[in-house]
This record gives C-alpha cells, structure tokens and sequence, in this order.
C-alpha cells in the first residue's frame, strides 16, 4: 500500500470526499426484538445476529453532499490519504464534555480491508485522549455488520440504541469504549 497519512480535513478536501462511494455490503443484521409484559409495565429489548441468505447493499444513512455542514458542525474530521487518493474520512463530534461521538466512518471501496477505517479510529482516540475525553461512541445501522466488526476490534461495546435514528427511519447501534 502507499504511504498512507491520516490528516484533518481541509474544505478543499471535501468535494473528494462527497464522491467517495459510502455505501457498504453486509451478509448480517442485527435483528431488534421488543417484548412489552404490560402487567408488569416491562419492556426487553433484545437484539440478535442474522446472517442473510445474501449480502445486501447498505446507503449510506447521512447526505454526503452535505458533508460540508457536517464539516463545520464536527467537532474533528480527518481524512485518510494513500499516496495520491482520498481513501476515506471520519467526523467526530462532542456532544457533551468527556465523550466524543463518532458519527461517520468511511472508505473508499478500493482501500477497505487495508487497516484505513483502523488508523481513522485510532487518530480518533488520540484526538479524545488529548482533549481529556473518558468515553468514545461510534454509532451505526443495525445492518452494518462491518462497523460492527470494526468497533467490535477496537475494544468497543455494545451500549445501546436508537430505534426510527437516521432519515431512512433505520436503527442506530451505539457501541462505546473507555479511553
């Protein structure tokens, strides 16, 4: 692989970004189940791993030509460049103090499975870590099971989730670490 160099985004990068493909294939889902015992006023929620019978294409549930108001709204954005490529970005917002929140991940088709999306999460944490950041979350689609699997060898876990969370009304998967 070229040299590969993770960098904050510059507005000039961001024409660059918004044609990358943010779209992903996935052979599972997490499946919600709710249960409701009313006479005990109980509510579970459950989640288990199905594997499809087929990999799907996954949208990607933000507007990437809007990735510009993201850009001024994030709290940080880098970009992951190899060689003469744009490989891919992460944004990453504060929220609240103490806790970073990444909300977008991303890259190119060409470069997935070369430890990118890895070195994006990693500079993440570093930039958390200098600002005295305890927790950071990563938020996903319940069908991204590669985000999953990301957070998952990262040292995320499971936290929680946000039913109806993103504008195609899909479920939102909080995972978290401690930093």
């Amino acid at each position: 692989m070229d040299s590969l160099v993770i960098r904050p985004v510059v507005k000039a990068d961001l024409p660059d970004l918004m044609t990358l493909d943010h779209s992903s294939k996935s052979e599972h889902v997490w499946q919600l189940e709710l249960r409701r015992e009313p006479r005990m006023a109980l509510v579970t929620a459950s989640f288990r791993e199905v594997r499809l019978p087929r990999a799907i294409a996954l949208n990607y549930p933000n507007d990437p030509h809007a990735l510009a108001e993201a850009w001024k709204r994030s709290s940080m954005m880098c970009a992951a460049i190899a060689g003469a490529d744009t490989a891919g970005y992460l944004a990453l917002a504060e929220p609240r103090t103490g806790a970073g929140w990444i909300t977008d991940v991303v890259v190119a088709p060409k470069w997935r499975r070369k430890g990118i999306a890895g070195a994006l999460l990693e500079e993440a944490h570093r930039w958390c870590i200098e600002r005295g950041d305890r927790t950071i979350f990563f938020e996903m689609q319940s069908k991204n099971h590669p985000a999953m699997m990301l957070a998952r060898s990262h040292g995320y876990e499971f936290c929680g989730y946000n039913d109806r969370y993103y504008s195609n009304q899909d479920i939102a998967l909080l995972f978290a670490r401690s930093l």
